[in-house]
């Protein structure tokens, strides 16, 4: 846990989410789902911003179902890979937020990222998804070899990065050199009492919210499946995990307990443990956000001697 106290950004940001109305639509199920319906009437746009293409070598094709970005440094050796699946609650696009951050890391690593662009729910499910992202990232592990490879997610995507991992594990198939999770969602049922204490100090979530897209998520399985909620499931055998969450986060207390589990289970894994950051914080414009992205960059990295 960083012992530096909070930025000035850091401080002001729960102010600044709460004046958007960020928590909104997560306060109930029924308003989750009222914009799950707006999602299907009007879906979010999922390309990359406006003038990325210049700066990065950007290419766009289809692998199975869906649409998969690569984002490389212009003459970049792709030496290192990163698989990057977002988050967004199971119904999201993937965001300028989440572009940023894989800028910000292509830059600073000159590792090629290949980001899929899913489905939300209910179209999307945990059943088909999973094993996409899976087959996706065996096929970067076969191109470029496990110690080269970073598997890497944020919230619902931290879920389904670590259920790919687990998934690839149970094949008996080799895994990535390396996992970054940030701020995971990762046992679906939001049942550890600590959430309720943390809920309403989280300027970004509330439980009715994740849970309804949950409930889409998870499809024809069970809650408890590891697909759906990878906590749940066997973390032996897995390789290093780098952790991220902050304390006012209602995904904090799983995180926690990924960190006894994973250590119980002899699996290597370092938590930044940050006090009163955020969801998602390494996502957002705030000093501490960079110092994170530092050590991704700096593990990402390590993945070639």
């Amino acid at each position: 846990m960083s012992g530096d106290r909070l930025s000035l950004a850091a401080r002001a940001m729960p102010a600044i989410m709460r004046l958007r109305g960020s928590k909104r639509i997560y306060a109930s199920a029924a308003r989750t789902l009222a914009d799950v319906d707006r999602l299907k009437r009007r879906p979010e746009p999922f390309a990359p911003p406006f003038g990325y293409d210049t700066e990065l070598t950007i290419t766009l094709e289809r692998q199975g179902e869906w649409p998969v970005y690569t984002v490389a440094p212009h003459g970049g050796d792709g030496a290192r890979r990163v698989l990057y699946t977002h988050g967004g609650t199971w119904i999201h696009e993937i965001s300028p937020r989440h572009w940023m951050l894989i800028r910000a890391l292509v830059f600073e690593t000159g590792a090629t990222f290949t980001v899929p662009i899913f489905p939300g729910a209910p179209v999307g499910t945990a059943a088909v998804v999973v094993p996409w992202v899976a087959d996706l990232l065996a096929g970067l592990i076969a191109l470029a070899g496990p110690d080269r490879v970073t598997a890497m997610g944020d919230s619902a995507g931290g879920a389904i990065t670590l259920s790919a991992v687990q998934l690839l594990r149970d094949r008996q198939t080799a895994g990535p050199g390396r996992t970054i999770l940030i701020s995971p969602a990762i046992d679906l049922r939001f049942v550890d009492p600590r959430i309720a204490e943390i809920e309403p100090r989280d300027p970004a979530l509330s439980v009715p919210g994740p849970r309804a897209a949950a409930e889409l998520w998870r499809g024809g399985l069970s809650i408890e499946d590891p697909l759906v909620s990878p906590l749940l499931g066997d973390l032996a055998r897995l390789g290093p995990i780098s952790l991220f969450c902050g304390s006012r986060d209602i995904c904090y207390p799983d995180s926690l307990t990924l960190a006894a589990k994973a250590s119980e289970a002899g699996v290597d894994i370092e938590f930044h443990d940050e006090k009163d950051l955020l969801h998602v914080y390494p996502l957002m414009p705030v000093p501490e956000a960079r110092r994170a992205r530092a050590v991704m960059a700096a593990r990402i990295l390590a993945s070639v001697g």
